[in-house]
């Protein structure tokens, strides 16, 4: 049962990039929405579960939401530069490295040999699934023009380095914190929307694509709480790697729904990609069951 709800966050996070490249509008506007939408469900869950607040789980559920609005404007900044097939997986690669180190050294969640021979080996398929999902054909980018290979890859890459860090913090503070999950999350969403308003307050337009990027907000509480409660249970490592897997959804739903072109070969790193998430996955999953 641990694993399922471990596993959740992997389609509901997946399928965020989908809907926000589905509903429009900027970088700005689909951060804005998400974190509304995420206070909106956090309001429901608090009064539904009624959690004991304490002062720690206000000041840490705050912060930690202030650095996921850092995280996840810098990662829409990323797809936008980069597009969803490109800029995700990149994005979920570099945040792997860094939490599961986090949580392998940091927080003492690998203990033994084997821990660090499979946990490490799991780390490399996922890196290399990441890098595969993402790999171009130097055929197709040698015929684009200059202006157009990969959008803009060095404004992309800059906004996904931003990006990691405000995620990073955001995961490794709330491990740390060691909080209830259904009582954090409403400070959380509070933090993030209020990290949101302060980073669009000069550069964002009030209209309809806010009101639609709230179901995106949706998908993320609903992943954000499973998340944490696989943390409790599975450790930062495992449990944020699982999250993570959804990089299969919405990197093949970018090129499936949101019609990102792909040559013969790119399809063919891309389905290689998969399965190597799929494996690392997998032997995850394996070491919490030995």
């Amino acid at each position: 049962m641990e694993l399922v709800i471990a596993l959740i966050p992997m389609f509901a996070w997946g399928s965020i990039a989908l809907v926000s490249g589905k509903m429009g509008g900027t970088a700005n506007q689909q951060t804005l929405g998400m974190t509304i939408g995420a206070f909106v469900f956090s309001l429901v869950v608090f009064f539904i579960l009624q959690p004991t607040m304490t002062m720690a789980t206000v000041i840490f559920g705050f912060i930690s939401g202030v650095f996921w609005s850092v995280g996840q404007r810098g990662q829409f900044q990323g797809m936008h530069f980069m597009g969803v097939s490109v800029g995700l997986p990149l994005s979920t690669g570099m945040q792997l490295i860094l939490n599961i180190i986090a949580g392998a050294l940091l927080f003492g969640e690998w203990q033994k040999g084997q821990d660090f021979l499979l946990g490490g080996l799991a780390l490399i398929l996922l890196i290399a699934g990441s890098f595969y999902t993402s790999r171009r054909d130097p055929q197709r980018a040698e015929e684009m023009p200059e202006n157009r290979q990969l959008f803009d890859f060095g404004k992309g890459f800059r906004s996904l380095l931003v990006s990691t860090v405000g995620f990073g913090a955001y995961t490794i503070l709330v491990t740390w914190a060691d909080l209830d999950p259904a009582a954090i999350i409403l400070p959380q969403s509070f933090g993030m929307m209020v990290g949101a308003f302060l980073f669009t307050l000069k550069n964002i337009r009030y209209d309809r694509f806010i009101v639609k990027n709230t179901v995106s907000g949706l998908l993320w509480g609903i992943g954000n709480i499973c998340m944490l409660m696989g943390i409790q249970t599975l450790g930062l490592a495992v449990s944020f790697s699982l999250s993570q897997m959804g990089i299969i959804i919405s990197t093949l739903g970018g090129i499936f729904l949101l019609g990102e072109r792909k040559t013969k070969k790119e399809l063919f790193y891309v389905i290689l990609g998969c399965v190597f998430v799929i494996l690392g996955g997998m032997l995850l999953g394996y070491m919490k069951s030995i």
